[in-house]
């Protein structure tokens, strides 16, 4: 019989992808993230600045990476992963030297946008996918994604910190740098593929997208990341002004960003535990919805402390932190098996339409009514999608499952499609036939594993 294909350890490939790529998700989440907690006051000194303008540079690049990530991940079918790659790090690049360089907030709107332009999450992911095996793709596509999540939090404590030493100026230099160190490391440290292919998992594919914007638990969860975003920004176009408002100059804001932000990552655990493994998932959901709904009725009403928006701002980490886990884990239960990668392009378009939404609102109301109006406008945000998460369907509690098959043809790729469906555990099945893959969805808990492997393609289908 086959041997158990996730026993198997990675290959020094499979690592060096893992770690390098992830390290060039990194790179450029910081160079994004690290303004976040700083911009809005050092926009204060920028020609032609206003509050409006001040968010729209916070949030811009959300525009320019929602338009051309999709578009970035196709060309790397056709163009090559790593060219469209190094394209994506030297657009970044440039952007980070025009903002550096800018004296007006005209400048840095425009450098922001080149920022978010050179949008190589897709292409990133595909060459991941590229460069490891089907048993272990879902580890290497999780440890990228804790990877981004951690240079989110240390951008948020790094950003003030730096601040303080070398000005948002040297930010966006020390942005540009980093880009060019990522260029390198794809050069010199991630391994050349053998082959570079669709894979439906992992990338957006043109058939599918008419299948992921029809599905109406897809369209909840993609208003559901585009609301938790505009959060964010439109949050952080307010807080910083608010802590230095409450005494807390702008080179100490880390001091408030360090505790809250150490304290949520551990905060989350046990409702992650809750969620996944006890299969309360929605209710957790739905509670960290409520919570940040009433963080920012607390940001709206009650008076600008220190102490107390320390407080808050722990609550709302640990709120946001747990909901970003959470979308991407429903997204992969309720996408179809062969459109994962195609809905979970649509989801970070939404994810990044809604940055820029939450800066161009926040800004423009922190204009006309300063930060609680920007917390007032958060408050209605929340409680539209808890509304719009109430009809949400209590998820299947399902895993994606690759499992690779023999090249067929479409006759023999449906008769293996009925086949798996028969074997315990597994709840969905597509065997694509050109591709020599069958998208799964299984029951971990009551999937024939052994049964299941012996139509993997080194062994004969049933034997």
């Amino acid at each position: 019989m086959k041997a158990e294909l996730e026993a198997e350890p990675m290959t020094v490939t499979e690592r060096q992808a893992a770690f390098w790529l992830a390290g060039v998700f990194s790179l450029r989440m910081l160079g994004l993230f690290m303004i976040l907690p700083v911009f809005a006051l050092y926009a204060e000194h920028l020609q032609g600045n206003t509050p409006a303008l001040a968010g729209l540079a916070i949030g811009i690049y959300g525009f320019s990476q929602a338009i051309f990530q999709i578009p970035f991940g196709f060309l790397s079918d056709h163009y090559g992963r790593k060219r469209m790659i190094y394209i994506g790090l030297l657009i970044f690049a440039v952007g980070s030297v025009v903002a550096a360089l800018a004296d007006s907030i005209w400048g840095v709107i425009l450098g922001r946008a080149l920022q978010g332009g050179g949008a190589i999450s897709a292409a990133v992911m595909a060459l991941a996918a590229d460069l490891t095996h089907e048993a272990h793709r879902l580890k290497v596509m999780a440890t990228i994604g804790v990877t981004i999540g951690l240079s989110f939090a240390a951008s948020m404590i790094l950003g003030p910190v730096l601040n303080g030493w070398i000005g948002v100026p040297g930010i966006f230099w020390l942005t540009a740098v980093l880009a060019l160190f990522g260029m390198a490391v794809v050069r010199f440290r991630v391994p050349n593929p053998v082959e570079s292919r669709i894979h439906r998992d992992a990338e957006p594919v043109a058939s599918q997208f008419g299948r992921v914007l029809h599905d109406e638990q897809l369209l909840r969860l993609n208003f559901g990341i585009f609301i938790l975003h505009l959060l964010l920004t439109a949050t952080f176009v307010a807080a910083p002004l608010a802590l230095r408002d409450a005494g807390l100059a702008s080179h100490q804001h880390w001091q408030v960003y360090l505790p809250a932000l150490t304290f949520s990552m551990v905060a989350i655990i046990p409702f992650i535990i809750l969620a996944e493994k006890r299969r309360q998932l929605k209710a957790v959901f739905m509670g960290a919805i409520a919570t940040l709904a009433l963080v920012e009725l607390g940001l709206t009403a009650l008076p600008d402390t220190v102490l107390e928006m320390t407080v808050l701002l722990l609550v709302f980490f640990t709120a946001f932190n747990l909901l970003e886990a959470t979308l991407p884990s429903l997204i992969a239960k309720l996408a179809p098996p062969d459109a994962k990668g195609t809905a979970m392009g649509v989801y970070s378009s939404s994810q990044f339409l809604g940055a820029f939404a939450g800066g161009a609102m926040g800004g423009w109301l922190n204009g006309q009514f300063g930060p609680h109006g920007v917390f007032a406008f958060a408050t209605l945000g929340a409680l539209a999608w808890l509304l719009v998460a109430w009809t949400m369907r209590e998820p299947p509690y399902l895993s994606s499952y690759l499992l690779p098959v023999d090249i067929l043809d479409e006759v023999e790729a449906r008769l293996l499609t009925l086949r798996l469906i028969e074997v315990p555990g597994v709840a969905e099945a597509a065997v694509v036939a050109d591709e020599g893959v069958a998208y799964l969805k299984v029951d971990r808990r009551t999937l024939d594993e052994a049964l299941l492997r012996q139509f993997a393609a080194d062994t004969p289908a049933g034997g």
